[in-house]
């Protein structure tokens, strides 16, 4: 405000004095007026960039206001969380506790089920030992033994068994029949199926209608091999033909054919006959 007084001022007197002041002073006078006013216009920027700073500032200040408040949100959600936390921890040790001895139980279930593989692993390589340690090489190229579940099977090719189309046991089959037989008459209490299976080629044997009756006469036959020449219970023994529709493999070729010919003797033990064969186990020759 001085400033600009001074300004009207200077041009009131400039006005008064220009026709008695002398033209050196006046101009003089001019400049002095010149420069005043550049100093106004100095100041009233100066004034402007104030005006602007001051509403810069405002709007930091609102901003930091805002994340202060944002802030002390976060902290009490926090704190919060913290007291709900410290409240259940009584709980939460309970919980804990339970889980432990939740897992300690199914480790104890999953120990017992391997313990309990291992032994039906062990109890199945016994009894398949049993049945094949007194089978020579060549024998038990025609002889597949497994065991599953407690229950063996043995399959014999129909090759070492009979002729083609024929259900009468061969002399060269008697050896190894009575093999199986002396193991089967090891273990008393065992129940035996003798079951035949057949190929799907169709029979042509004026006796014999189809496969179901060639696979069942074959059963039979050994059944009665058996029990007539080496002395089985029948009671025991139970003889069934399953024909064409129980095969190993897809017949479409001439091995697939071979294999699906084939009896199986399936040797079913007590329980405690079953367990009692780990006790048994023969030695192991290799050693």
């Amino acid at each position: 405000m001085k400033a600009k007084h001074l300004l009207i001022a200077a041009a009131g007197l400039s006005l008064a004095m220009a026709s008695c002041v002398p033209a050196k002073k006046y101009a003089a006078l001019e400049n002095d007026y010149k420069s005043l006013q550049g100093e106004y216009m100095t100041s009233q920027n100066g004034l402007a960039e104030c005006n602007a700073n001051t509403k810069s500032l405002q709007f930091l200040l609102s901003e930091s206001k805002k994340q202060n408040d944002e802030l002390k949100a976060a902290y009490q959600s926090i704190k919060n969380s913290l007291d709900q936390s410290l409240e259940s921890s009584a709980q939460g040790s309970v919980n804990i506790s339970k889980l432990v001895d939740e897992i300690n139980a199914s480790n104890k279930y999953i120990k017992q089920l391997v313990d309990a593989k291992s032994k039906s692993d062990s109890l199945n390589m016994v009894l398949t030992n049993n049945l094949t340690r007194s089978l020579s090489r060549d024998e038990l190229k025609d002889i597949d033994v497994k065991v599953l579940k407690g229950v063996v099977y043995v399959s014999l090719s129909d090759n070492m068994l009979f002729k083609s189309g024929s259900y009468e046991v061969s002399d060269a089959a008697m050896e190894t029949l009575g093999k199986i037989a002396k193991i089967i008459k090891d273990y008393s209490d065992y129940d035996v199926l003798v079951e035949g299976n057949t190929d799907n080629v169709p029979i042509s044997k004026t006796n014999i209608r189809n496969n179901w009756d060639l696979s069942a006469l074959r059963a039979s036959s050994v059944v009665q091999v058996l029990q007539n020449k080496f002395g089985i219970n029948p009671a025991r023994l139970t003889a069934g033909g399953r024909g064409e529709f129980n095969p190993l493999t897809d017949n479409s070729t001439a091995d697939g054919k071979s294999r699906n010919r084939r009896t199986e003797i399936i040797i079913t033990p007590k329980l405690d006959e079953f367990l009692d064969l780990i006790d048994k186990a023969p030695e192991d020759s290799s050693k």
